[in-house]
């Protein structure tokens, strides 16, 4: 199959396409290159030919000849989404519409749309299935929802759009992240021995490993039409839900000399306990196989491996929001996050 894969550079997408080449698959990578200055380490598959472009500068012609686009560009996370909520809205809502529009039109069949278990929301402790009524309290919750329903709408003969609604990544990537749960709390234990957290740490969130994610989209791709065909996936595994200072426990366990302490309740109504039947009966192919212990323990190997300081821990380019920022006060980064063309030396 010949698949554009977007947002290739990132922290899914950098582990993503080596499992898609791996599985036999043509892969082209699309990335604008907001965070290509974070690198934690060399991955070990030769990097697949990449596309320096937004998804919003994407024709119908430059999608011409693909058999499926699996989509993950978008900006990641609901604290970015509430920084700038009106480019949340014209990239993750407009562009990701407008890519999947595009794709139609240029006769690409199948569509995967990275979607998340936040538009779940303030959920509680009722598992939350796919039909579960959601409550998308942030603009990057409610733009995935929004795309949801723009691919619904363009489902047809000629289309076929799935959605996988991915629980909160975690694990090692060339393309690091730490401004996500597991992971930042593992950077905290590793520099600092200490995991500080300024809420009490009662709000669930689902969990899964990085590659497991990558493996469930290939298994989607990989299905018959039929079983996948306008679908919504919740992405993990019923046994890795966990309360936040449960996750804090495990990461903390995995770094021997770790203290986890707690603060009061958040304001923060974000809590939700997701169940992940359907993806496994559905796709019998996949199974998640790893666990937030064993994403711990893997992030404690490789920090050891590369020796990494405290700086590195805290490098720009590893937070997303933090990166926009200096992307936008260095002029690299227009008002509306297009990436300037560099200058020649």
């Amino acid at each position: 199959m010949r698949i554009l894969l977007t947002g290739s550079d990132g922290y899914l997408g950098a582990l993503m396409g080596p499992v898609l080449v791996e599985r036999g698959h043509d892969v082209t990578g699309l990335d604008t290159g907001y965070y290509r200055e974070g690198l934690l380490y060399a991955g070990d598959a030769p990097p697949i030919r990449t596309i320096t472009r937004d998804i919003r500068q994407i024709t119908t012609a430059d999608l011409r000849g693909f058999d499926a686009v699996v989509h993950l560009a978008e900006l990641s996370n609901d604290p970015i989404g509430q920084n700038r909520p009106e480019v949340t809205y014209a990239i993750n809502g407009d562009g990701s519409a407008g890519l999947a529009r595009r794709a139609k039109e240029a006769g690409v069949t199948r569509f995967l749309y990275s979607s998340s278990c936040s538009v779940y929301g303030a959920g509680g402790a009722d598992w939350k299935t796919e039909e579960s009524p959601t409550e998308p309290l942030t603009a990057y919750a409610a733009c995935k929802l929004r795309t949801e329903a723009v691919l619904a709408s363009l489902a047809d003969d000629r289309f076929s759009p799935t959605s996988m609604r991915n629980a909160t990544a975690y694990g090692a990537s060339p393309r690091m992240r730490f401004d996500i749960v597991l992971n930042q709390f593992a950077g905290l234990a590793w520099t600092t021995q200490q995991i500080v957290m300024v809420s009490d740490g009662t709000p669930w969130r689902p969990l899964v490993h990085a590659l497991d994610i990558a493996e469930a989209f290939a298994c989607a791709l990989e299905a018959p039409r039929d079983a996948v065909h306008n679908q919504v996936f919740n992405v993990g595994s019923n046994q890795e839900n966990y309360r936040v200072r449960e996750i804090a426990e495990i990461v903390a366990a995995a770094f021997p000399g770790t203290a986890a302490t707690y603060g009061p309740p958040s304001a923060d109504g974000r809590s939700y306990r997701v169940a992940f039947d359907k993806i496994a009966s559905t796709l019998p192919g996949f199974q998640c196989r790893r666990t937030a212990a064993s994403g711990a323990a893997e992030l404690r190997r490789v920090f050891e491996r590369i020796q990494m300081t405290r700086d590195v821990f805290e490098f720009r380019a590893f937070t997303r929001l933090t990166q926009l920022k200096h992307l936008q006060a260095t002029g690299q980064l227009d008002e509306h996050f297009y990436m300037r063309p560099r200058r020649a030396a």
